[in-house]
């Protein structure tokens, strides 16, 4: 079967197009602090997810599902739950190195297949647990630092393993609005639960900054042009998302997603000027070869 296959396609394509919203968010985050650059990807991605969700009206034919309790319930939970990863993950970002924070948060696929396990009933079989554990050590691996000041260094390393946590309860906050939805294609679920959900988050985080912090929400229109770069960026990279928890676990799903480890190596080499020590690249190493099993699992 293609269908359910589509979820590896667009797993990649959400990890290369999250990849670089993360690197334009930590550069706002100098001028916008974390609370103001937090709110960017949702402030300026909720439009290109209503235009999103027009052109699948259009090209679908189907009529926009309607969210029942259950539904809103997964959806809150996953909203905020993401709005907190975001937060610590550019907090930390601040203080550590752009591929080792993201390694870190990478730890989630564990959390996740657990979280999936316990509140939808996702299954997790002995090949995907081992693939899971594989990748998982590759990023720990990666994020550890034998000899450095814990105390300069722990602080960054703690958001980035609870950001971890709140990301791995976001995706099954999402996956579980998608799956409630009563009826439409999976296309036009992924979409609808995308639209809500940022619909969502801007209002929590527009009403917040409105409240606490209007220099950083003023400071963000000032800046539209990068905002809007990074909105779309984290608008397209959630389209993908969803469409794979749509297909298939949040668990498979963020474990593929660890890729996005070794594109922010990539980036933080080119951009950031951050050298890529041997230890890292065993880490990389351990997770291609956990991606590696995933995928063979999958076969």
């Amino acid at each position: 079967m293609v269908e359910p296959l589509l979820w590896i396609p667009a797993t990649l394509t959400a990890a290369a197009a999250q990849t670089a919203r993360n690197a334009t968010q930590r550069r706002l985050t100098e001028t916008l602090g974390t609370v103001g650059a937090t709110q960017v990807r949702f402030l300026y991605g909720f439009p290109f997810a209503l235009l999103s969700l027009g052109f699948m009206r259009l090209g679908l034919g189907e009529p926009v599902p309607g969210p029942d309790g259950t539904t809103l319930l997964f959806l809150a939970g996953g909203a905020v739950a993401q709005i907190l990863a975001t937060a610590l993950m550019l907090a930390a970002m601040r203080e550590r190195s752009f591929s080792v924070v993201t390694a870190t948060i990478k730890t989630e696929p564990v959390q996740t297949a657990l979280f999936g396990l316990a509140l939808l009933g996702d299954p997790l079989t002995p090949p995907v647990g081992l693939a899971i554990l594989v990748a998982t050590a590759g990023v720990v691996l990666m994020s550890a630092k034998p000899g450095a000041d814990l105390g300069g260094s722990a602080r960054p390393i703690l958001f980035g393993l609870v950001a971890g946590a709140f990301f791995a309860l976001a995706a099954i906050g999402f996956r579980g609005a998608i799956l409630s939805l009563p009826d439409g294609s999976f296309l036009m679920r992924a979409t609808t639960i995308l639209a809500w959900s940022l619909g969502v988050q801007t209002a929590l985080l527009v009403g917040w900054l409105g409240l606490f912090d209007r220099p950083a929400l003023v400071g963000s229109l000032r800046v539209w042009r990068a905002s809007l770069g990074a909105g779309f960026l984290g608008a397209l990279a959630s389209q993908f998302w969803f469409i794979g928890f749509a297909l298939t676990t949040a668990a498979n799903v963020r474990t593929l997603a660890l890729v996005e480890v070794l594109i922010a190596q990539a980036v933080s080499h080119r951009l950031f000027s951050q050298a890529t020590s041997r230890r890292e690249v065993v880490g990389m190493a351990l997770i291609v070869g956990g991606v590696a099993l995933l995928l063979a699992a999958q076969a």
